[in-house]
């Protein structure tokens, strides 16, 4: 045993060479060196092979008789929510993205107010509020000068709610 450790060990090194015969003699799935080989030049010489074969769907499992019914997709309509009352954020500092990204993400349309921040901070946060509208599948719109208003997919705002939001000066028509 402890010849065939060291001879191993020699191996691993790169002290000798591995000169196992079983190598030529096994030829199971592809584990021959010289099988594999083998059997790329037989594919290379008879033309193009496919990787990717299409599978054929039965509706009887073979393995046990059952018959298997694939399941209809079944799609659902999302409703918009008329009632939604928009939520007005005027953010002094970048941790207040936490608050729209909340409010959102519970289906509450948002009102960003950026008019009295600086040019860095306003970037920032129209970076946010486009992602987060984006990832949650939203709408992003320009409703005034320097102001969003950020939709959920399944919400909608109200008439009444865009013009008590026209008559504060947060939205133009």
């Amino acid at each position: 045993m402890a010849s065939g450790l060291v001879r191993k060990a020699m191996v691993y090194l790169g002290l000798t060479d591995d000169e196992y015969e079983e190598y030529d003699d096994y030829d199971d799935a592809g584990s021959s060196i010289q099988g594999s080989s083998r059997r790329y030049q037989d594919m290379e010489s008879s033309g193009p092979v496919s990787a990717v074969r299409p599978v054929v769907r039965d509706t009887v499992d073979p393995s046990s008789g059952v018959i298997v019914t694939p399941r209809p997709a079944v799609v659902k309509p999302i409703t918009p929510m008329q009632s939604a009352k928009v939520h007005v954020v005027a953010p002094s500092k970048f941790a207040d993205a936490q608050e729209i990204g909340d409010r959102f993400r519970n289906g509450q349309p948002v009102i960003v107010n950026l008019q009295s921040n600086d040019r860095e901070l306003a970037r920032r946060m129209i970076d946010f509020c486009s992602g987060v509208t984006y990832a949650l599948a939203g709408s992003m719109d320009k409703v005034a000068d320097q102001v969003f208003l950020l939709t959920p997919s399944n919400v909608e705002v109200s008439p009444e709610e865009k013009r008590r939001l026209q008559e504060r000066g947060l939205y133009r028509s």
